[in-house]
């Protein structure tokens, strides 16, 4: 019953995609693997971000136009899409012209996640709760469904706000500062080109505040010992 609910969930997933076309992963049910997040920088007709939280053994996916903020004064459109399966939480690359969603695709941000409130009930009610651990978003966020209206055509329309924590920050956009892929170090165009990185600008800058840490803390230098006398 579990197998066929999820089969079910992925429907339309597989009847957008040709998978002999696609580099897109099939839409075969996994084992839940546990909590995890992905947040992917897509360029299709428009630039977007698609955040995708594990749950029920498929990834629940919302379609962010500006992407996640971590100003919680902002109130960031998300389009509920259609589920993914788990391996979609992996792939970077390609799809391309003339298949759905057709651009680059860009692994921004990877990670776990965990309930805040009961999920199932959060996502019914359209005030969904969640914590994120990942490498360039963390804290707590909410996704909160508004009222449908006749222009949305039948989708769900909802926000995602950032809740006050130590992560929040006002008018800090992620987004504009990060620009290369977690999984890769790549940008977008490196990514559509498929060129390697020589360097990764986010490594480099964890190192230079590495090195400035260490400069401040490290210990004075010892003299060296005399050497005594034969």
């Amino acid at each position: 019953m579990a197998r066929a609910k999820a089969d079910d969930l992925l429907a339309a997933y597989k009847a957008k995609r040709d998978f002999g076309k696609t580099p897109e992963p099939g839409a075969k049910r996994a084992r839940a693997k546990g909590n995890s997040f992905v947040i992917q920088k897509h360029a299709a007709r428009r630039t977007h971000f698609d955040f995708r939280l594990e749950h029920d053994g498929v990834l629940k996916s919302w379609a962010v136009t500006k992407g996640p903020s971590l100003d919680p004064s902002q109130k960031r459109l998300a389009v509920m899409t259609e589920d993914h399966p788990l391996e979609y939480g992996g792939f970077e690359g390609v799809i391309p012209k003339g298949q759905y969603g057709a651009g680059p695709v860009m692994i921004w941000d990877k990670g776990t996640w965990e309930p805040l409130n009961d999920p199932d009930e959060g996502l019914a009610k359209g005030d969904f709760k969640i914590r994120l651990h990942g490498h360039r978003l963390n804290g707590d966020f909410v996704l909160v469904r508004m009222k449908p209206r006749p222009q949305d055509r039948g989708k769900q329309n909802w926000l995602l706000i950032k809740k006050r924590d130590e992560y929040a920050g006002d008018g800090d956009e992620p987004t504009q500062e990060f620009d290369t892929s977690v999984k890769s170090g790549r940008t977008m165009e490196e990514i559509e080109t498929g060129d390697v990185p020589i360097w990764n600008s986010d490594k480099a800058q964890k190192k230079t505040q590495s090195r400035s840490k260490r400069a401040v803390t490290a210990k004075p230098a010892r003299k060296p010992a005399r050497k005594k006398a034969r």
